[in-house]
């Protein structure tokens, strides 16, 4: 496996033995690696770069992060570099670490997530640039520096059937506490529900406390695959499901999202975030970004999502033809 030329002197000190220990117990090797040949477009070859130039993308591995992944190795091959594709790893602190110990130099991450999981802050922040400048400022310590966001912002949310919403008479997450006990029912992914910035918190902050008798028993909460809880909510398996609110299923599967009426989530933007040895012997790629991060809307990222959930499609073939339709990228000819 590559690593950033810069990290190998840290990953040579007594980190290199927990970073290998990390990568053998989740089991991480190279991705597929499959992305389409491209030719370089508005992203053009980054002029001095050395031959032997090496990057390493990561990734999470749910459908929006395969997707940013690939369209950062597309974009990153195109500028020329040797890329490593290290992106589907099974959840956020295994991603987070490979970026922390150099041997991954970037990844996409979402502001809310590294100021609340990572960083260990207790609240969000709803502004969009003032939970970025936060984040930023705060996690340079940690070696990472954190690019400018895009405009899509990923935010958790709550979804119901439109049918049941209606039923129900429900449009925000505060009309649940409306609701008897028995239907304050909850599709949750693993991760939401342990999350510090997840079920608990959300629950405690619209008053229905987990367990209490007048909040929302254990019982009342299932935890499905990420991908289960969208067709779990759509069948009537709980009345609620936790979503994120740039998935594509959500309009597919005539979903309502309901209103975040307390602002109890912050502003979850993407945003490029690099191993800042790895940024600062390369800091072309702060240009690369900046001509991908404006473009990536929620809009955008409903459609290629919907292209791989619902239509099947390969995420690194989404990628490829959202980044040659903005002109990003070139197909050979």
């Amino acid at each position: 496996m590559k690593t950033q030329p810069n990290a190998r002197v840290r990953l040579a000190a007594a980190g290199a033995a927990a970073v290998g220990l990390l990568l053998a117990g989740c089991g991480l090797q190279p991705a597929a690696s499959y992305v389409p040949d491209a030719d370089p477009g508005l992203i053009q070859p980054v002029e001095g770069l050395p031959d032997d130039a090496e990057l390493t993308i990561t990734s999470k591995n749910f459908t929006e992060q395969l997707i940013l992944g690939k369209i950062a190795v597309l974009a990153t091959k195109v500028a020329g570099f040797d890329v490593t594709d290290l992106t589907n790893v099974p959840g956020s602190q295994p991603a987070r670490e490979l970026l922390l110990s150099g041997q991954a130099g970037m990844t996409w991450e979402y502001t809310g997530t590294g100021w609340i999981a990572y960083l260990g802050q207790s609240e969000g922040i709803p502004d969009k640039q003032e939970q970025w400048q936060a984040v930023h400022d705060a996690d340079l310590a940690n070696g990472v520096t954190w690019g400018d966001p895009a405009p899509l912002n990923n935010t958790y949310a709550m979804a119901i059937r439109s049918e049941a919403a209606e039923e129900l008479g429900v449009a925000s997450i505060s009309d649940i506490t409306t609701l008897p006990v028995e239907e304050r029912t909850f599709c949750l992914e693993a991760e939401f529900n342990s999350r510090p910035d997840g079920m608990n918190p959300l629950l405690e902050k619209y008053g229905m406390p987990r367990g209490a008798p007048n909040g929302v028993p254990d019982a009342n909460i299932g935890i499905y695959d990420t991908g289960a809880v969208y067709s779990a909510t759509d069948a009537g398996e709980c009345n609620f499901g936790e979503v994120f609110a740039t998935d594509g299923r959500i309009d597919s599967l005539g979903l309502t999202v309901l209103e975040d009426d307390l602002a109890y989530f912050p502003a979850y933007n993407a945003a490029p975030v690099f191993n800042t040895e790895a940024l600062e012997e390369y800091p072309e790629l702060v240009d690369i970004f900046a001509q991908v991060s404006p473009l990536l809307t929620d809009e955008e990222l409903r459609k290629m999502n919907l292209a791989v959930d619902v239509n099947g499609q390969e995420p690194a073939d989404v990628a490829f033809d959202w980044m040659v339709e903005k002109g990003l990228i070139t197909a050979p000819e």
